[in-house]
Order: C-alpha cells, then sequence, then structure tokens
C-alpha cells in the first residue's frame, strides 16, 4: 500500500519560512516523479514544484528562488523548503507521487495548511 503523508505546514508571518516533509512508504521516492502542489483559497489546486527520478527539478515562476524542493532516498522522503513568504503563498499544500510510469498509480497525500499573514 502506498502512502504519502505531508507535514510542516503552519502560520508564519510575511517574510518567514517553512520546511515542508512529505515522508512515502510503499514507493520510492527516487524511482518516480514527486511533486508539490498549492490549492489557495478558491483556486484550482496548481503544481509548484517537482523533482523527477532524474532529478530534474523545475519551480513555477512565483515560487522561483524562494523555494527549494529537495529529496532524501535514505529516508525516503521529499522536502519543501519555502522562504520569504508571502501572504500569496497561503493554501493547502499536497505532495505528490507520480508513479504511473513504473507501473504504479498517482498518489496524493492529505494536504498541510500553510498560512502566511501579512
Amino acid at each position: 500500500q502506498v502512502q504519502v503523508v505531508e507535514s510542516g505546514g503552519g502560520w508564519v508571518q510575511t517574510g518567514g519560512s517553512l520546511r515542508l516533509s512529505c515522508a512515502a512508504s510503499g514507493i520510492m521516492v527516487s524511482r518516480v516523479t514527486m511533486a508539490w502542489f498549492r490549492q489557495a483559497p478558491g483556486k484550482q489546486r496548481e503544481v509548484i514544484t517537482a523533482i523527477s527520478s532524474g532529478g530534474y527539478i523545475n519551480y513555477v515562476d512565483s515560487v522561483k528562488g524562494r523555494f527549494t524542493i529537495s529529496r532524501d532516498n535514505d529516508k525516503n522522503t521529499v522536502y519543501l523548503q519555502m522562504n520569504s513568504l508571502k501572504p500569496e503563498d497561503t493554501g493547502v499544500y499536497y505532495c505528490n507521487a507520480d508513479g504511473r510510469s513504473s507501473g504504479y498509480s498517482n498518489y496524493w497525500g492529505q494536504g498541510t495548511q500553510v498560512t502566511v499573514s501579512s
């Protein structure tokens, strides 16, 4: 059974930092594309960053230079370091493990709330 579980959300003031974690079980984060999505209030869920099995990383423009995705293969965990947070970063952050190219399915975590106050 594959599970991805996010943690690390919370409340922070503008300019602050948070680090989100996504712990996976039943699937190896090093062998699939891992991504972080964000769903702001009243908006659709959007991908903000992803890391492929080969280590290729991309970011949406709005978080470039502020957010960093990383992967710890030994802990089978993916992280999202978020710096210089802005109120528009507020939302529920979801971890996604896309294993469809490896014979798995597409897996979502339950989400973790991030609130940035002005």
